[in-house]
């Protein structure tokens, strides 16, 4: 079984991405994960680039990492540089990481027009610079930037490149399509035209523009590369990198080579999610293996076929990446999805009223503008009240919010709201800046002497989306919102023309959720009866 060298490069390409950016301990904590779960190289970025990517290494070194070599990353000297006063050269010194990623020009026009030198110091540059870090005790592995398209143009010139970097020592010959503008055929093609005197083994980096970038990986893997570059979930430059939360599973998956991320590969989509959420980015929910969607079967037919035979409607088992199924609640739903749904609650057949009432009611709602495929806990309180095991955690009175502003002093709310609690007159209040934190807090403020479990439930998103716009302001709303006990998370929502009124449906079915599915098991301990 063939071995794969995987090289990740999220903590520089990937954060050269659109909206993409990472605190010294994101990169510190991410490292961390890409070691754990198998990672063999982990570019740290470019330690002449500023005094925090400078930090990162000397941090790095602390870390006890049990799999992962570090790299550095830095082009070779500049032209007419000798490389013991080259500052590149310095900095990758000075980062003291056993290995060093070393990137030069393949393309001729890139040497003319960007380096503005000969083709022969290119090649001079290129030797001197891989000599002088092996020297040094380093292992180099080179990036031929532009590699795919230097041979396009001048076969000849970017295999003396090749060659350069091959005899000065390098570990790894790594070609990169840079300008992401390969297809498969090409690449194929050219790979099995490299010559076979090479002292190195070659690897490949691809972009992502044409989305080719993990096909073309594949293909370069097929073609004898031994070592392949990308980034979690595809993030760089323009269009991102070869994506290695789809590549890496394609891999070990689908094919027989072997990597280090075998043995954890359960541990993907966690990876996937954790480097989205240190980013501040939201997943991509239809992201291949890792993604929300990936596993998630919407259609009553294909949501039968799952109950039946899993097998037969996905690829691979979700927990081999460390996903889930999820069968999603819509207008399309047939009486699968929702016996599978009410399974937790007892056994029930397709002929039950239960199941009739449940799907006449999901859909007269969707046709509202409710959508519980991504609310699974507003569906569940329809479930209970549907098979009256719905306990209700309080009755609304009215609730009042009062909004303003004067000259340049920030807007506030005042809130006040009424209600009752097993059988208590209850009232709270509240203040912030928009109506829909003060009617949080008013609410909470309410039920907290009360209720105590309220203190362990945050509201960690909220998401607006205007269904009617032809209506202008008068558009009816819906609001998502997404709660956690810092140990599980739920979603909820509502509907109304009143963007309040729809965030409070929300607010409360978070409330009820918890309250019916954690509180209430062992008995209602957080009720404090005294008051």
């Amino acid at each position: 079984m063939k071995r794969i060298t995987i090289y990740d490069t999220t903590l520089r390409d990937g954060m050269q991405g659109v909206g993409v950016n990472y605190s010294l301990r994101d990169k510190l904590l991410i490292t961390e994960k890409l070691d754990d779960i198998g990672i063999d190289y982990i570019e740290g970025g470019f330690p002449l680039a500023s005094d925090k990517e400078a930090a990162f290494f000397s941090e790095a070194q602390k870390l006890r990492l049990k799999h992962a070599r570090i790299c550095a990353f830095g082009s070779t000297r500049k032209p007419g540089k000798k490389t013991d006063q080259d500052p590149h050269m310095q900095a990758l010194l000075a980062a003291e990481t056993p290995s060093v990623t070393l990137v030069g020009k393949a393309w001729i026009d890139h040497v003319s027009q960007v380096l503005e030198t000969t083709p022969e110091e290119n090649l001079a540059m290129i030797f001197d610079s891989i000599q002088y870090l092996v020297s040094r005790g380093k292992e180099v592995i080179f990036d031929l930037e532009h590699f795919f398209d230097g041979y396009k143009q001048n076969k000849a010139y970017t295999l003396e490149v090749l060659q350069a970097a091959s005899q000065a020592g390098s570990s790894c010959l790594v070609l990169c399509d840079t300008n992401g503008g390969c297809l498969f055929n090409e690449v194929t093609e050219i790979l099995h035209e490299l010559p076979q005197d090479l002292a190195a083994p070659f690897g490949v980096h691809f972009h992502d523009d044409t989305g080719m970038a993990v096909a073309n990986s594949l293909a370069g893997v097929l073609a004898g590369a031994t070592h392949v570059q990308g980034t979690v979930n595809g993030w760089g430059e323009r269009c991102g990198n070869m994506n290695l939360c789809t590549f890496i599973p394609d891999l070990v998956l689908k094919t027989t080579y072997k990597t280090g991320v075998n043995n954890h590969l359960e541990k993907l989509t966690t990876l996937s999610r954790f480097v989205a959420e240190i980013a501040n980015i939201i997943p991509d929910k239809r992201q291949p293996y890792v993604g929300e969607a990936a596993f998630s079967h919407k259609a009553g037919q294909h949501a039968d076929v799952i109950a039946k035979a899993p097998s037969l409607m996905e690829h691979i088992d979700a927990s081999q990446v460390g996903n889930r199924r999820k069968i999603i609640l819509s207008e399309l739903a047939g009486k699968s999805t929702i016996i599978k749904k009410l399974s937790r609650y007892g056994r029930f057949d397709k002929d039950s009223q239960v199941v009739s009432s449940l799907i006449t009611t999901l859909k007269e709602r969707e046709t509202a503008g409710y959508e519980y495929e991504a609310a699974e806990a507003s569906f569940d309180i329809l479930v209970r009240k549907s098979l009256d095991l719905y306990t209700p955690l309080l009755e609304l009175n009215n609730y009042h919010l009062e909004s303003y502003k004067t000259w340049e002093i920030p807007s506030k709310t005042i809130g006040r709201i009424f209600l009752q609690s097993h059988g208590k007159q209850i009232m709270g209040a509240g203040v912030g800046i928009g109506p829909v934190e003060t009617l949080d807090a008013a609410l909470r403020d309410a039920l907290t002497p009360f209720h105590s479990f309220i203190k362990n439930i945050s509201l960690t998103d909220y998401k607006v989306r205007v269904l009617e716009p032809e209506r202008a302001a008068a558009a009816k709303v819906r609001v998502f919102i997404t709660s956690t006990d810092h140990t599980r998370s739920w979603d909820t929502v509502g509907v109304n023309q009143n963007i309040i009124e729809a965030s409070w449906e929300a607010i409360i079915d978070s409330f009820e959720y918890y309250y019916n599915n954690f509180v209430l098991i062992g008995g209602d301990q957080s009720i404090n009866q005294d008051k």
